[in-house]
C-alpha cells in the first residue's frame, strides 16, 4: 500500500483531540514524530489551524521528547543520492521520477518547519516567529499532497522510488543554533528551488505537462515566501547581535554546509524575498 495522505474524518478528529499535546511544541513534535504521511500532514494543518486561532500555547514541560529523525514508512527506501532515479521531463518514467524526487524534498520540508518550531520553542524570539514557521509547515504539507496526488494520477505513488536523505542532515549540524538553521534551511536549501524552478517550468509546458507545471507554479510562489520568513528571522537576530548578516551567513555557510553554493542565481526573485547578491554571490566557486 503506498503511503495514505487523505485527511482525516471528523469524528478520528475528536478522539484525537483527546490525546494530542495542547502546546503548540507538543503539537508540532507529534506530527514530526509519526510515520504516517497521512496523520503528519493533518496534525500539521490541524496545529497551524490551533495556532493562529490562539488556542494553544507555546510549550510545556510536559511536550513529547523531540525525535532524532522523523517518523517514516517502510519506503522509499533511502539511498545514496547517486542510486536515486534519474530524472527528465521528456518521458513519463522521467517525469515521475522528478515529481516522485520533488515530493520527497517537500516531505522533507514539513518536517524541517516542524523541526524549527518545536527545537527553538524556548529561544527569546517574538510569537510571530512562530506564524511564520507554521505557515511554512502548512504549505510544505499541502505540496507534498499536490504532488502525491500528480503521482497517483500518473499511475505510481509516493515511495515507489528509492530517495536521498541528504536534506534532513542539515538538522544535526544546526541544532544547536538557530541562527545557522536559518542560514542553511531557507536561505540555501530552499533558495536553490527559486534558481531552478523556472527554467523547470518552461520544460514541462514544452512537453505538454501542464498540470505538473500548476503545481510547480503553486510551489514557487510559496517558496518565495518560505525563503522572505527565513530572511527576516535571520536579520532580526543578527541586528539583535549587532552582526552583518551578509558576513555572518557566509560565516555559517563555511561552518556548516557541504554543498556547493553555485549558478545560476534567481537573484530578482532572491532579492525580493530579501537575500541579496552581497549573501552568496562571495560563495559561489564561478560566476553566472
Amino acid at each position: 500500500m503506498p503511503p495514505r495522505f487523505s485527511t482525516c474524518p471528523a469524528d478520528i478528529w475528536a478522539t484525537m483531540a483527546e490525546l494530542t499535546p495542547t502546546t503548540l511544541r507538543g503539537q508540532a513534535i507529534a506530527a514530526l514524530a509519526t510515520p504516517d504521511l497521512a496523520l503528519k500532514r493533518d496534525l500539521t494543518l490541524r496545529a497551524g489551524e490551533r495556532w493562529f486561532a490562539r488556542t494553544l500555547g507555546l510549550s510545556s514541560p510536559s511536550d513529547p521528547v523531540l525525535p532524532d529523525r522523523p517518523g517514516r514508512p517502510d519506503r522509499p527506501v533511502l539511498v545514496a543520492p547517486r542510486l536515486v532515479p534519474k530524472r527528465s521531463v521528456h518521458t513519463l518514467d522521467g517525469r515521475i521520477a522528478m515529481i516522485h524526487a520533488l515530493a520527497h524534498i517537500e516531505l522533507n520540508a514539513i518536517d524541517l518547519a516542524l523541526d524549527i518550531v518545536a527545537r527553538f520553542a524556548t529561544q527569546t524570539v517574538p510569537r510571530t516567529f512562530f506564524d511564520g514557521w507554521m505557515t511554512v509547515a502548512m504549505e510544505e504539507a499541502k505540496h507534498f499532497g499536490l504532488l502525491s496526488r500528480r503521482l497517483e494520477a500518473l499511475g505510481s505513488s509516493y515511495g515507489a522510488m528509492p530517495a536521498h536523505d541528504g536534506l534532513w542532515q542539515a538538522v544535526g549540524v544546526t541544532a544547536d543554533d538557530l541562527t545557522a538553521r536559518l542560514a542553511v534551511v531557507p536561505l540555501i536549501l530552499e533558495a536553490r528551488g527559486l534558481d531552478v524552478t523556472p527554467s523547470l517550468l518552461v520544460k514541462l509546458r514544452d512537453v505538454g505537462d501542464g498540470d505538473t507545471a500548476a503545481i510547480l507554479e503553486i510551489i514557487y510562489e510559496d517558496e518565495k515566501k518560505h525563503v522572505a520568513i527565513g530572511a527576516k528571522w535571520f536579520r532580526f537576530l543578527c541586528a539583535r547581535d549587532r552582526i552583518d548578516p551578509a558576513r555572518r551567513f557566509q560565516e555559517l555557510v563555511r561552518q556548516c554546509f557541504r554543498g556547493e553554493i553555485k549558478p545560476p542565481f534567481n537573484d530578482r526573485a532572491r532579492a525580493e524575498a530579501g537575500l541579496t547578491p552581497t549573501f552568496y554571490r562571495s560563495l559561489s566557486p564561478v560566476s553566472s
